[in-house]
């Protein structure tokens, strides 16, 4: 019988910690110990899939072009092309440290990295009201400037640090070459695809082009793990569980929510916005479209199969 699928998706600690600036090496040895602790998933028969975020990265990225654009006057590219150019060095990052690890732990696995672009409305509403913030801040002065400029949207980040670019981030309805992914996955390969989210593309009259927007990397991972058969969703996060009132006296840590109580909670706000929230909903999604289960958890817990929240119907 083939091997179970299980789908992860890596959090932002995986490549970039609180304090860190993200240098080659740092962020290589976050992924390297987050593949590490993959290891106890592959022993227990799974064949994995991996998703990953890029935010921060995207950020440095666009912060370069800035950069490159006042000094030598190069052009500046848009946003489908960072998330290109991210997911390729973060897939690059991610291979290298899986390997490292299969060599130490003398396991025969390759891991395939896919460039992946993901089909996305150009009707989506979120497109009519962009509020995913990318990239450098600014002053409310260079903000004006530049989005009279670029016609893009900026808007005042709600702790005071000051201006940001303001993307959509609409729905993703079909990854590219997911038919591919699945074949590889089941043949035993390690996978990473839809990294960031995917490349966001519209259909035009010549095929697809990339838009301005970033999608949501927990919704994208859930789609893909529908996509592919998984059994099972892990989403990788840097708590070992879901909270309700969390980080209050009244914190309390939950071991199963249905999608009913998920649900609930979602609508009474316990879940923060882009923070626990889209997990959430994205673990809701994959479990009520699937039946299988997924699983909120941090990356150091999954050497014990009953770790996490789990979300169940």
């Amino acid at each position: 019988m083939a091997k179970p699928i299980a789908m992860v998706a890596f959090g932002g600690n995986a490549l970039l910690r609180s304090g860190q600036k993200g240098t080659f090496s740092e962020q290589l040895e976050n992924v390297e110990r987050t593949c590490e602790q993959l290891i106890p998933l592959i022993e227990r028969g799974y064949n994995i899939i991996i998703g990953h975020g890029n935010g921060p990265q995207v950020g440095n990225v666009m912060l370069q072009h800035e950069a490159g654009a006042k000094e030598f006057g190069l052009q500046a590219m848009p946003m489908d092309f960072c998330g290109a150019e991210t997911q390729g060095s973060i897939a690059y990052l991610i291979e290298t440290a899986m390997e490292r690890v299969l060599c130490r732990r003398g396991i025969d696995r390759p891991v395939v990295s896919i460039v992946t672009r993901v089909e996305v409305d150009p009707d989506d509403p979120m497109f009519m009201n962009p509020t995913k913030p990318v990239g450098p801040y600014y002053t409310e002065e260079v903000a004006a400037r530049l989005g009279a400029e670029s016609g893009a949207i900026y808007r005042k980040d709600p702790k005071g640090r000051g201006y940001r670019k303001v993307v959509a981030s609409p729905e993703p309805k079909k990854i590219f070459n997911i038919g591919i992914v699945r074949e590889l996955a089941e043949t035993g390969c390690i996978v990473v695809t839809v990294g960031g989210g995917g490349i966001p593309v519209v259909k035009d009259g010549n095929g697809h082009k990339g838009v301005e927007a970033v999608i949501d990397k927990d919704l994208a991972s859930a789609l893909c793990a529908k996509e592919t058969g998984a059994e099972v969703f892990y989403i990788l996060t840097d708590v070992p569980k879901v909270c309700l009132n969390f980080n209050t006296p009244e914190q309390k840590d939950l071991d199963v929510m249905t999608i009913a109580e998920a649900e609930k909670y979602l609508a009474e706000g316990q879940f923060a916005e882009g923070s626990m929230d889209p997990k959430v909903r994205a673990g809701i999604r994959f479990v009520a479209q699937t039946g299988g289960e997924c699983i909120i958890t941090e990356a150091g817990q999954l050497d014990n199969p009953s770790c996490g929240t789990r979300i169940i119907r």
